[in-house]
């Protein structure tokens, strides 16, 4: 059994570790920034890029500093003013790691077009580099920020409860923001997308990020603002919600409130920055496919992380440590890090067959398009919910199996094993929205032809790895969430020792909660799908307005207001992600609030939430991502080619597909998240 101080001195090391991946993520910016970024209209362009994409991120912050300013006070006065601490760390990582992550990748982008000129390696070597100082910040400012208000909390107070309690502030805080991000970046990108869309590909016949567009910066914004800044704080928010979420459980359930469960997690996340870094230098000497190299990069990580765990795991667990009246040894802990690593290769297998151009659900999505709009929509929806099938059924094998051999902690324990891989995951992430608008550059610059096929390769590559990447967020929320509503039965357990907790089904408050809970995603993402619907629609009618205002911009001769679309899509991200991102909060609450309801329910609700924001997740970003590579698929040549019948029926499910893969899927992640962490929060005040 080793002693708390040695524990500790765990923590520290895996914030020295955290430490370590925000140098490299310094050391990666200043490569990317290293790199030319072309001539001067490569430069005009992308600083209108970063100038739209800086200008929203600022009055998003703006937008709702009040709403954060507000929880703080309630958290302050509701609960402690510590907790109320943590919320704040939270969210201000929250944003820095979104904030620093779009601004490296708004540069990332016009010199991953510079280096496509020299070929599909140095611009594949850029675009990664640019993501993976995205995906290092997460997992950096995540584990630093978690480690360091742990120890201080516990150096001030003198006690592992205060510090714990204090976290779930901090997971509020992450939680809310990556629900405004998501939403905010989301609405932006797809309203500006599907605006450009409608009117340039269907009305004009013009190409993608054709200058002619007057929605093609606002588009090219989006894409950072939603992917890159959003993205960030979504998986960031994962990161430290599983971290803590596991730290809470090792304390509630071991015997004694052993110290070396409540360090093990800091350790797999800190070691498994080393795979995290070894995997990116991997991809950059990689030199095979694109495709081939990152999805390498992956599997690299995983494996040094692994082998790094396993040691780590016996020297910490010497002998078997009791969990909930269960007996566990360090073999059965390193089984559930195992678990939750070969389940991420699977997530990431698995989404890349659904959305990739070189399997057959996008190719029966083109050939569904030969035979019209209708068809292809059909198709695609179809695609989507067969994409649910076997991530549910190896989350369900996951959590079957972690149980068995470790309890509720071993689940905790494969949870974040798969979220300390996010170094890895969210640099090809990033790395989508990157060779985006460096397609979109390479357009609006007039750079040669086989310069742009190279980006749209990348591109094509890059929309599968945010798939892919979506895919894993919400499987791993998934399993976290289960995670969560342990710590919800296990604190209301502490919270009230002597009252007997029925969660049985036969419990009508049980079944309530479950249909109010299962209830939310769907009027949740309604809400996302609605606002992207009304700002296209807004988009559409301003590029009409103005091509039919001055018809000289589709012969070169004016030049379009770009600045109008950026500022519609703003203004109508801002207003329209407020009600959604409250509605979790408001659900819980009322729950709680209701007398002949009460904690029962909310455990119902929380379960309903999870089974179907699991469902409805998967099955949106698989089917966008597959409607996506479809359209690519086809104007690559195949199925006639850009300007077919099919083609336009491709174009017509990608612009459904939109707000499906980047809107309303991914934000029900943090959806669930906030909705667990707000019964937890709640337990001292309603019960």
């Amino acid at each position: 059994m080793i002693d708390k101080l040695f524990a500790l001195h765990g923590i520290a090391l895996a914030i020295g570790l955290g430490a370590f991946s925000l140098i490299i993520a310094v050391g990666l910016i200043r490569s990317v920034l290293a790199a030319s970024a072309g001539n001067d209209r490569m430069k005009e362009i992308a600083a209108a890029v970063q100038a739209g994409a800086a200008a929203y991120l600022h009055r998003q912050v703006v937008a709702i500093s009040w709403i954060a300013v507000l929880m703080f006070i309630a958290v302050g006065f509701l609960r402690n003013w510590t907790t109320a601490s943590g919320f704040v760390v939270g969210a201000v990582c929250s944003l820095i790691a979104g904030y620093i992550g779009m601004n490296v990748a708004v540069r990332a982008n016009v010199r991953t077009a510079q280096a496509a000129a020299s070929g599909a390696r140095p611009a594949l070597r850029v675009a990664f580099n640019g993501g993976a100082v995205t995906g290092l910040l997460v997992v950096g400012l995540g584990l630093m920020s978690v480690g360091i208000f742990y120890l201080a909390v516990k150096h001030f107070y003198q006690s592992d409860r205060v510090a714990i309690d204090s976290l779930i502030g901090l997971a509020l805080g992450s939680s809310l923001i990556s629900v405004f991000a998501r939403l905010g970046g989301g609405i932006y990108t797809k309203a500006a997308d599907v605006g450009a869309d409608l009117v340039g590909k269907i009305e004009q016949n013009l190409h993608e990020d054709d200058p002619r567009n007057p929605a093609t910066i606002a588009d090219n914004v989006g894409d950072n603002v939603g992917d890159c800044a959003g993205m960030a704080a979504d998986v960031f928010e994962t990161y430290a919600v599983s971290l803590i979420g596991a730290v809470l459980i090792g304390y509630l359930t071991s015997l004694n409130h052993n110290a070396a469960a409540l360090m093990y997690p800091f350790l797999i996340c800190g070691l498994s920055i080393i795979g995290s870094v070894l995997g990116i230098w991997y991809v950059n000497i990689c030199k095979t496919d694109a495709t081939k190299a990152l999805i390498g990069g992956v599997a690299v990580s995983g494996v040094i992380s692994a082998a790094l765990i396993y040691p780590a795991t016996n020297a910490l667990f010497p002998q078997a440590v009791e969990f909930a009246g269960k007996m566990v040894s360090a073999s059965a802990l390193f089984g559930c890090v195992v678990i939750g690593i070969v389940l991420t290769f699977a997530t990431v297998w698995i989404t890349n067959y659904y959305t990739a151009t070189n399997h057959k659900p996008v190719r029966r999505i083109a050939d569904a398009s030969e035979t019209g709009h209708a068809t292809n929509i059909i198709a695609g929806i179809s695609v989507g919910h067969h994409s649910t099938t076997l991530p549910v059924l190896l989350i369900a094998a996951s959590i079957l199996g972690c149980y068995q051999i470790a309890g509720l902690y071993g689940i905790a324990v494969a949870v974040v094993s798969m979220l300390s891989l996010s170094g890895i995951i969210i640099s090809l992430d990033a790395f989508g929205p990157i060779t985006d608008n460096a397609g979109g550059i390479a357009v609006m610059s007039g750079l040669p032809e086989e310069v742009r096929k190279i980006t749209d390769e990348l591109d094509a590559v890059g929309n599968t790895m945010k798939a892919v990447t979506k895919g894993y967020a919400i499987a791993s929320a998934g399993l976290a969430a289960m995670v969560l509503f342990g710590s919800y039965v296990e604190e209301l357990k502490a919270h009230l020792p002597n009252v007997d907790l029925n969660f049985d089904l036969t419990n009508p408050k049980i079944i309530i909660g479950l249909f109010i809970g299962g209830l939310l995603p769907y009027i949740f993402t309604a809400y996302a799908m609605d606002a992207v619907g009304s700002a296209a629609g807004a988009v559409v009618n301003e590029v009409r307005r103005q091509i039919k205002a001055f018809p000289g911009i589709l012969t070169g001769q004016d030049t379009p207001d770009y600045g109008q679309c950026v500022d519609i899509v703003t203004k109508a991200a801002l207003k329209k992600m407020i009600v959604p991102a409250l509605l979790p909060i408001l659900f819980v609450v009322a729950v709680a609030a209701v007398p002949f309801l009460g904690k029962e329910a909310l455990g119902g609700l929380l379960v309903g939430t999870i089974v179907t924001g699991l469902f409805v997740g998967i099955a949106m970003t698989s089917a966008g991502g597959a409607w996506d590579n479809a359209k690519k698929f086809i104007e690559e040549g195949n199925h006639g080619g850009k300007g077919s019948l099919a083609h336009q029926a491709a174009v017509t499910g990608d612009t459904v597909g939109d707000p499906y893969k980047d809107t309303a899927g991914p934000a029900v992640n943090p959806m669930i998240k906030v909705v667990n962490i707000v019964a937890i929060l709640i337990i001292p005040i309603f019960f």
